[in-house]
């Protein structure tokens, strides 16, 4: 009776790249993993491509996120949650 039709937009590597970059000048912190933007950086261009080759694939899964309680202005708490150093550039680009 009714038809749905999805279609996917290709990961390029460029996305990959330029959301990498949004990541690094925001100065991104460790996630679950403690892995540090400067250990990421040590094999960057492989660790990229990885992260590419499981997103064009679609065997790309993300690692859970390292939740951290931040205060608010009317002195409550809020949960904030920090993916790792891998996945920073999927919730900022790729899958937004």
């Amino acid at each position: 009776m009714f038809e749905t039709k999805s279609t996917t937009v290709p990961i390029t590597k460029q996305m990959v790249r330029e959301a990498y970059r949004k990541v690094k000048a925001n100065h991104g912190s460790a996630g679950v993993d403690k892995e540090s933007l400067e250990e990421f950086e040590a094999d960057l261009l492989n660790n990229l491509y990885k992260l590419w080759n499981r997103l064009s694939s679609g065997s790309y899964f993300p690692k859970p996120v390292r939740e951290v309680m931040i205060p608010k202005a009317n002195g409550s708490k809020r949960t904030l949650g920090i993916p790792t150093v891998n996945d920073h550039p999927i919730s900022r680009e790729c899958v937004a």
